[in-house]
This record gives structure tokens, C-alpha cells and sequence, in this order.
């Protein structure tokens, strides 16, 4: 490892800042950071939850009973409004903060050069003109030019998906500026990781003027994708509310002319128009994400925007990157091959035969022996296989590196000289690019042409392969270059980013449900083909980064529809992709782990991280973070995104169903002069409390069967289609025709106010039950809906009647909601309308099977 103190008062151009220079570039430029979202303020949160219609109702259904001087009834709705107020405001301020928390992980310290010594900064605090210090292990913290370099390797996929590290090389700093990726170049990169050797660099970009920030500046850029469930409810919550704003005032305008009392017609016209309003919808919107959201969280799904899980179930096309999401992102050896053409694969047989023990030994004696790099980890964990005893004797007996020989441009190998334990001689052990191994150990042309061979074969297989050689060295003193050595050539080893287990599962049920599965990477063609046809994705053409390069967007959006594969994708590329497939009317789900998958993460409509390896830039990108970073995972996010979106259909359709009588009741007196039957109180108290409570039940219900045979839905199709309008219209209208009809009949009968409204609340609260169990399921009957367990709904069936029983028998309730106890005749009536109710609409329901779901009609 290089030690700075010993380039103090060195050459000119290794000359580090002073402190002062350091602070002024840090005033004048800025932090080392990218920049981020301005999170909103506790008042704009409030002001938000302040807008909504349903809030504004209640506040002034309150305010008219304070001037009419029911003080109990104003303060009962104002403690309503108060209570969405705060539940609303603290659920959103927490979001806000978890995501200021995000945006303030801790940054990567810094060893820097200021005055001549060494100091440790915060990575933010790095300016342009340091000198950095970079050692294995270390981050690195921004852009530069390396000035020194001792053999300095630096794994770069996050920025270039590419999983194998890259090699450094020291030059001088007029050296033409390169973009990531490819060896013996003497550029590092924010964001980088230094598996092996040592180096000094010149702080050259920071922040947003680096090749991360630059990232970091075009996903800022980028507006995330609006869910398309969320402009859906607030399509129809704006089309309800301005049908039930146009009645609210229709009722007041005809109450206040027919009976002059405007005061009572300020109220009956907010009962009608909070009957009309569903408010319901982003109750139901909010519970069923945050329940989504929860259960994700058990299977190790983290849910950002909680929307996206409904979105997912509705996805045509899965763009995922390969390096470290299909795949682990840690190189496994794969092969080993002999000269004389014999092989071994891992994992498969046991390394018994003496020759290729070598092999393995030479390639662990060639690596550092506590690795970092990759590949050399790769190297070591052979000594975990069967028959691998033996292989790290050298560790702990008294061998050591006497000399340690870098790679080399001009040489692409590396060499390590040992001292043995019984003091003969030393051991030399090299390993690198074949034709470097090839050139050590002075291979005939027909040796070289029979190695070629079987590295061609190797590479077709998506195999990084390196070879391995030894020698011997009687002297004393070592030479100063790895060619002196007579190496003799042991063997080739085949090196693979192994396929996660899970992802041929994943791969397989996600062409089932008709997702459609699309590559991108940074890697080369060959192994992202390799890759493709082990995950079981079709790859019958891969288009590389230069032939995207020359396409013109027409050429692009004829060719995108049947390539699966693109490879040497660079992070524009990777967004101009998610954009032309959404041109097309795609509904694209990208997962990702790099800054480099950052922009496209954010562009795409579902965008999906990976928790263990992902950059926080990918991470706040996303909507889901998969926290074990299993594929698998995006299977199950894709189910019960599906499952959400036929639950919340049958929730919004029992909405839609149960505004229909409870407006139809808030209506009848209007029309027929009777009392008020139902007043903002009532409304209140069903809409905001029994309603959102049913939805849970709605929530918990089971999938349909064959959910994931099913095809994605359309891009454009409705969340509330017309077919699904008339289904509700027609629950409402035999719902209200039901409940309205026993008032109108006590009524007649000469029945006194309060039994009349007490009868039609419990009218009411009945037919709101017999609609949640029409709903519960249109693939199977009322029996079946029944008996399928659903804990919430019997919680919420057994709250209900508890609620009807007190206010029929406890006098402090019956007081307030303004009952009288209802009579044997009177609940048995109520019983008979809500049996007629279920019978009629189970009859019809059968027509409406196919329409919901049509793998089901047969059920």
C-alpha cells in the first residue's frame, strides 16, 4: 500500500491542498453529494389534508349544528374531521421523514493529502484537486486521474453493470477523459469499489459534475411515472363529487324554497351530498396499499410508493438488469480445463485427480490471501469443494509473498512469488488473460492454437476464463520482472456469475401470466446470452449498445417488440429503452441494483431495486426494493399486485352499491315530505367508520383461482368500467328499493320519528352486510363466500351488530343518534328485506361472472 507521508514535498503535481483552498472550493462548489427531492413541510401536508371535499363537509355540518345549538352533534363531527386530520398528517409526515433519512445516509469517508498529511474527511467534504488516497476495500468518493498506481483493480458494475473488475494504470493528467468500463485505464469513478492494490488520484468531478452525479442530475430530471390507480380514483372521486356537489346544492335550493327553513336545508343538503361523496375511495385506495405494503414486507419487499404494487399486477414487460439481479453478482469457478483437453465442472465431480488439484492451488497460490477481487474469492472458495484438502496448506506453515508482480498493460497477467515453509526455493504462481499465461510460459503454435480452442469453446458458454501457470526459482535474489520466470502451463479456469436459483421459477411463471421478460445489461453479448438461456429467456437476437447507438427512434420501436436481449448498454441507453416500450403502450416494470439503473428505475411505471447490493441513488429511485434481492420476489409482487386490483374492484363496487340507498334514504324525505331520516350524524358515522372497516374485509379476501393465467390487463382498461358502473347501480338500486321501502311503509303507518329512524338505520346497516357478501367473490356463490374464511369480516360483522344492539337498547346512544328501540314485527321486517335483497342479487350475479373474471365463468 502506498503511504502518502512519503510523497510529502515530492514532485509539483502531488502537491495536496491546503485547507484553506479546500474549504473555498467546497464554499464556491458545493458538497460531494447529488442532489435530492425537497421534502414537503409539516404545513403543506396539512394544507393538502385540509383540501379534501369530504373534510370541508364535515367541518361545516359541524359548524351548522353549533348555530342551530346541538353543541353534542357539532362537536361529534368536528372530533371526526379532527381525527382524519391528524391520522392523515402523521401517517404522511412519517413518510416524509423515512425518506429524508434515506436521502441523509451517511456518505463513505475519505483519506485525503491537505498540507502535506494524511486526514480522513466525510466523503461530502472531498473537493476538486484532492488527493485521494485509495486503498482495497475503499469507496471510492469521486471522479479522478490516478497519479500513482500499484496494481490498483476496481469493480465498476455499479455504474456499467459489468461484474468483472477492471484494471488501473497511472498516466499523466492531460490523458483524454473516458467514460467507465475497460482496462488499464487511468480514470476512477464515483461510486466505485478498489478490490485489490493501491493508488493515489486527483480529485477531478465532485457531486453533480461526476459521472454518478451526472446520473444523479437525469434522474432529478425525471418525473416519476402517477400511478395509473391513482389517476383513476381521482377521476371517478371527482366525477362522484361533482354529482354530489350539484345535489347538495339542488337539495338545499329545494328544501329552503318548499319549507323555508334554510338552516334545516343547509343539513339535509350536506347529507345528501355527503352521501353521494365517496370519500370511501382513497380510504380504501390507502388501506389496501398500506395492507399490500405489509404484506410484502413479510416475504422481504420493501414497498416505497405503495401504489406500484397494484401497478405491477397489471405489468406487460419486465426489464431487468443481469448483474447482480439475475444473477448473485460474485464470481463462482465453473470449469477447469487441463491442456490435454480434460475438464471439470462446478459443481460437479470432486477435484480428486492430482492435475487439477494443481490448477486449483497455483490459481489461490496466484491470489491475494485475504482476497477481495472477485475472481479471487472465486479462486479460494475451491478449497470448500469435495476433495479439496490440501489446497490452502500453505496458509499458517510458514510460506510467504516474497514479491508481489502487478498486472501490466502490456502484460495482462499476475504473478505472486512464495517463499515454501521448508526454506527450498521459491514457488511462483501466475494467473491471468490466456494469451498473457500463454506468453509466460512461451507455448508452441500449436499449443497456443489448442488453448485458443478450448478458451473460444469456455467463452461461448458465458465464461470469463483465465490461465494459470507455475514455476520455480532456485536464487536468492527475484527478478525484477514476471518474464524471467520458465513458467509451465497448468491449466485454464472458467469463472461464471452464477444464475440465482430462484430465477428460472420466476422466469417460467412470469411468461405464464404474459409478461413478457427484456435484458439489459452492461455485459458482453456473449454472456448475456449465456445468462438469457439459462434463466429461460428467449434469445434468438441480442442488439449491443453501438447498434442501439445507430438507430434512429422508428428503428428502435420496430425492433423493440421482438428483442429480448441488449447488451454493452450504457445508462442513457438503458432509459431511451423503458421510454421507447412505454411508447408503446407497455406498462414496464425495471429492477436494478446501480446508479446505472437509476434514471430508467425512475422512468419506468414499476421501478424495483435490490436492497443488499443497491446504491441508495437505486434504491430512492425505486417504487419496490427487494430486501433479499430474490427475483423470485417479483413473482409475488406481481401476484398480489393482481389480487389487490380484483379485491379493490369488488371494494369500489360495494362503494358505488351502498352510496346508492344511503342517498336514496337522504333523498326520500325531500321527495315525499317526510322527517329526515338519515342526518349528517348518521352519514357520518356509516361513511366514516363501518365503510372503511368493511373495506379491510374486502382486503383480506383470498385470490381468485388461475390469477396467474391469466394475461395482463390492457394499458387502457378502467379500474371502474361501465360494465362494473351497472353491476353497482343495479346492487344499489334493489339495496335502496329494499331499505327505503320500510320507512315509507312506518312512515304510512302513522310511526313515530325517532322508531322510523331508528328502523331505517338498522334497514340500512343490514343491506350494507348483504352487499359485502355479494361482493366478496363473483367467481362463487353466497354459500361458498360464506363459509371461505375472512377473520376480518366476521371482526367486522360481529362489530356491527354490536353497534346495531347498542343502539337499540343503550339509552345514552339511542340519545344521541335520536332512536327509539325498534319492536319484534319491526326487526323481523328488517331481516325479511335484507334475505330478499341477498336472494336477488345472488340470481343475477351468475350473468356477471364472465365479465369479472373470465377464467373463472366456469366456477
Amino acid at each position: 500500500m502506498i503511504d502518502p507521508a512519503a510523497i510529502a514535498g515530492d514532485q509539483a503535481p502531488l502537491a495536496g491542498l491546503t485547507e484553506a483552498e479546500a474549504a473555498a472550493l467546497l464554499a464556491s462548489e458545493g458538497p460531494n453529494e447529488l442532489p435530492s427531492d425537497r421534502s414537503r413541510k409539516l404545513g403543506e401536508i396539512i394544507g393538502g389534508v385540509l383540501r379534501e371535499p369530504m373534510l370541508a363537509l364535515l367541518l361545516a355540518g359541524g359548524l351548522i349544528y353549533l348555530a342551530l345549538g346541538d353543541l353534542q352533534e357539532a362537536i361529534l363531527l368536528i372530533i371526526f374531521a379532527g381525527f382524519s386530520i391528524v391520522v392523515t398528517t402523521l401517517q404522511e409526515a412519517r413518510s416524509e421523514r423515512a425518506l429524508a433519512a434515506l436521502r441523509d445516509l451517511g456518505s463513505p469517508r475519505a483519506l485525503v493529502i491537505r498540507d502535506g498529511r494524511r486526514i480522513r474527511i466525510a466523503g461530502r467534504d472531498v473537493v476538486r484537486g484532492d488527493l485521494v488516497v485509495l486503498n482495497e476495500g475503499d469507496r471510492i468518493p469521486a471522479d479522478g486521474i490516478l497519479l500513482r498506481c500499484d496494481g490498483l483493480t476496481a469493480d465498476e458494475s455499479l455504474l456499467t453493470g459489468e461484474s468483472v473488475p477492471v484494471s488501473k494504470t497511472a498516466t499523466p493528467p492531460d490523458a483524454a477523459i473516458a467514460r467507465p468500463g475497460g482496462d488499464a485505464l487511468p480514470y476512477v469513478w464515483s461510486g466505485a469499489l478498489v478490490v485489490r492494490g493501491s493508488g493515489i488520484a486527483r480529485i477531478t468531478a465532485t457531486g453533480p459534475r461526476s459521472e454518478m452525479g451526472r446520473i444523479g442530475a437525469a434522474l432529478h430530471a425525471l418525473e416519476p411515472e402517477v400511478p395509473r390507480l391513482r389517476k383513476q380514483t381521482q377521476r371517478l372521486v371527482f366525477w362522484f363529487g361533482a354529482l354530489g356537489a350539484a345535489a347538495c346544492v339542488l337539495a338545499i335550493l329545494l328544501y329552503g324554497l318548499l319549507r323555508g327553513s334554510w338552516l334545516d336545508a343547509a343539513l339535509a343538503g350536506i347529507a345528501l351530498g355527503m352521501s353521494m361523496l365517496p370519500e370511501e375511495f382513497p380510504v380504501v385506495l390507502t388501506v389496501f396499499m398500506a395492507m399490500g405494503a405489509m404484506r410484502m414486507s413479510r416475504v422481504n419487499v420493501l414497498t416505497r410508493r405503495a401504489a406500484a404494487i397494484e401497478t405491477l399486477g397489471s405489468a406487460t414487460t419486465l426489464c431487468t438488469d443481469k448483474t447482480g439481479t439475475l444473477t448473485e453478482n460474485r464470481m463462482k469457478i465453473a470449469e477447469l480445463q487441463l491442456p490435454d483437453g480434460r475438464s471439470l465442472t462446478f459443481p460437479g465431480g470432486p477435484l480428486l485427480e492430482e492435475d487439477f488439484r494443481l490448477l486449483a492451488r497455483f490459481g489461490i497460490l496466484a491470489s491475494a490471501e485475504q482476497p477481495v477481487d472477485p475472481m479471487e474469492v472465486a479462486f479460494h472458495d475451491l478449497a470448500g469443494t469435495d476433495g479439496a484438502d490440501g489446497l490452502l496448506d500453505h496458509v499458517g506453515n510458514g510460506w510467504s509473498v516474497q514479491r508481489h508482480y502487478p498486472l501490466d498493460p502490456t502484460l495482462l497477467a499476475m504473478t505472486q512469488a512464495w517463499q515454501s515453509g521448508d526454506g527450498d526455493g521459491r514457488v511462483i504462481a501466475s494467473k491471468g488473460a490466456p494469451e498473457a499465461i500463454a506468453e509466460l510460459c512461451a507455448l508452441s503454435a500449436q499449443d497456443k492454437a489448442r488453448m485458443h480452442a478450448q478458451v473460444d469453446a469456455m467463452a461461448e458458454r458465458g465464461l470469463r476464463v483465465l490461465g494459470v501457470a507455475e514455476a520455480r526459482w532456485p536464487g536468492d535474489s527475484l527478478p525484477p520482472d514476471q518474464r524471467h520466470f520458465e513458467f509451465r502451463f497448468l491449466g485454464l479456469a472458467g469463472l461464471a456469475d452464477p444464475l440465482r436459483p430462484s430465477v428460472p421459477d420466476a422466469v417460467r411463471q412470469c411468461r405464464e401470466a404474459g409478461i413478457r421478460i427484456v435484458m439489459i445489461t452492461g455485459d458482453y453479448p456473449r454472456t448475456a446470452r449465456a445468462i438469457a438461456e439459462q434463466a429461460g429467456i428467449e434469445a434468438h437476437e441480442v442488439l449491443s449498445g453501438d447498434d442501439l447507438r445507430a438507430m434512429s427512434d422508428a428503428d428502435l420501436a420496430a425492433r423493440i417488440g421482438t428483442v429480448n436481449i441488449f447488451a454493452r448498454i450504457m445508462p442513457e441507453q438503458k432509459l431511451r429503452l423503458v421510454e421507447a416500450l412505454k411508447a408503446r403502450g407497455e406498462i414496464v416494470a425495471m429492477t436494478g441494483d446501480g446508479v446505472n439503473d437509476a434514471p430508467s428505475l425512475k422512468s419506468a411505471h414499476i421501478g424495483i431495486a435490490m436492497g443488499k447490493r443497491g446504491t441508495d441513488v437505486a434504491r430512492e429511485a425505486a417504487s419496490i426494493v427487494l430486501l433479499d434481492d430474490d427475483f423470485g420476489s417479483i413473482v409475488t409482487g406481481i401476484r398480489l399486485g393482481r389480487r389487490i386490483h380484483d379485491n379493490l374492484r369488488k371494494a369500489l363496487a360495494f362503494i358505488v352499491a351502498v352510496h346508492i340507498p344511503i342517498a336514496g334514504l337522504a333523498l326520500l324525505p325531500l321527495l315525499m315530505g317526510m322527517p329526515l331520516l338519515l342526518a349528517p350524524i348518521h352519514i357520518a358515522f356509516i361513511e366514516m367508520i363501518i365503510d372503511p372497516v368493511c373495506s379491510l374485509a374486502f382486503e383480506a379476501e383470498k385470490e381468485e383461482r388461475r390469477l396467474m393465467q391469466r394475461p395482463p390487463r390492457a394499458p387502457d382498461a378502467p379500474l371502474f368500467p361501465r360494465w362494473l358502473v351497472a353491476w353497482s347501480a343495479l346492487q344499489g338500486i334493489v339495496a335502496c328499493a329494499a331499505t327505503a321501502g320500510i320507512p315509507f311503509h312506518a312512515w304510512l303507518g302513522g310511526m313515530e320519528a325517532d322508531r322510523v329512524r331508528s328502523v331505517t338505520f338498522l334497514s340500512l346497516v343490514l343491506g350494507i352486510l348483504c352487499l359485502i357478501l355479494v361482493n366478496r367473490s363473483y367467481s362463487a356463490s353466497v354459500i361458498r363466500a360464506i363459509i371461505r374464511p375472512n377473520r376480518p369480516l366476521a371482526i367486522v360483522a360481529l362489530t356491527v351488530f354490536a353497534i346495531l344492539a347498542l343502539s337499540q337498547f343503550v339509552q345514552p346512544v339511542m340519545e344521541l343518534f335520536r332512536f327509539a328501540p325498534a319492536d319484534a314485527d319491526e326487526l323481523m321486517l328488517v331481516a325479511m328485506a335484507g334475505a330478499a335483497t341477498l336472494l336477488l342479487l345472488e340470481i343475477i350475479k351468475p350473468w356477471w361472472r364472465t365479465r369479472l373474471f373470465p377464467g373463472n365463468a366456469a366456477e
